[in-house]
């Protein structure tokens, strides 16, 4: 699986990952130590998909120039 530069999984995987921790937890089928080890795991994705998530929107932000710190900028009025 493709990792981040943090050395978690990337965003996609992650998700595909905690989807399948929840379709195999929604069966019932799993003992309740497997449950807990499964949850743990999906705890685990759902911290590294927040992050990424943050991180995309500060990027996001920066780029456009929407962030806590951004200033309209005045353009000239130029004619064509």
């Amino acid at each position: 699986m493709a990792k981040s530069k943090t050395g978690g999984l990337d965003f996609e995987a992650a998700m595909a990952e905690l989807e399948g921790l929840v379709d195999r937890m929604e069966t019932g089928d799993l003992s309740l130590e497997e449950t807990l080890k499964q949850f743990e795991r999906g705890v685990t994705l759902t911290r590294e998909c927040q992050e990424a998530l943050k991180q995309a929107e500060q990027k996001v932000q920066i780029l456009s120039g929407t962030g806590d710190n951004a200033e309209p900028e005045n353009f000239a009025a130029t004619d064509a």
